[in-house]
């Protein structure tokens, strides 16, 4: 597996397809309608949770045309059919997570981790999902619940530097010593 380049991708109003109509399929879809796509869901039968989401959903067999118009397709089918979606996307340049499968993938979903304002992601690359799954459980057990409060001083802080020119060299001691400030700050309330 060559490496990846991890990347946080903008999908809000853009068509994204999803092919299949299963658990695995309901639980991409989740994830797509979350990040604000406008998913167009393929597949001969789907969950019945799935048309509570708002997603248009045609009941038959992927066909290539499928792909047109779509920046991004989710493939939760078979092998088969994630075969064919990528076979498909190939020449369109259009990216395929074919979940659990990576070698029918050009892309991949990550565990996320979503806390006021910060986004962890973690990937194993399509090898092992459970893995994945156990580092994100991990990370959010230890990042700290107010994430926020660190967003809005590294926020103001920004925006002082480069009010005030301060060269990048010096940018992460300063931001260090903000957040102490913010801590030291708490502990005066208690």
């Amino acid at each position: 597996m060559p490496e990846l380049l991890p990347l946080f991708v903008n999908l809000t109003g853009r068509r994204v397809l999803l092919v299949g109509g299963g658990g695995v399929a309901r639980s991409k879809l989740a994830q797509l309608v979350a990040a604000g796509a406008d998913v167009v869901v393929v597949a001969p039968a789907v969950d019945p949770e799935m048309w509570k989401t708002g997603a248009s959903i045609h009941e038959r067999e992927f066909e290539p045309s499928d792909l047109d118009g779509a920046w991004f397709v989710v493939a939760a089918a078979t092998k088969a059919v994630n075969r064919a979606v990528a076979e498909a996307a190939a020449p369109r340049r259009v990216f395929v997570n074919a979940a659990d499968d990576p070698e029918n993938a050009s892309a991949f979903l990550s565990g996320v981790v979503r806390r006021e304002g910060v986004t962890i992601a973690v990937s194993t690359s399509g090898n092992a999902p459970a893995l994945t799954a156990l580092v994100r459980e991990a990370l959010d057990a230890v990042l700290p619940a107010d994430l926020g409060a660190w967003i809005a001083v590294a926020r103001e802080e920004r925006l002082r530097w480069r009010r005030d020119g301060v060269p990048m060299v010096e940018r992460r001691p300063l931001l260090l010593q903000a957040l102490n400030r913010l801590y030291e700050q708490e502990d005066a309330w208690r």
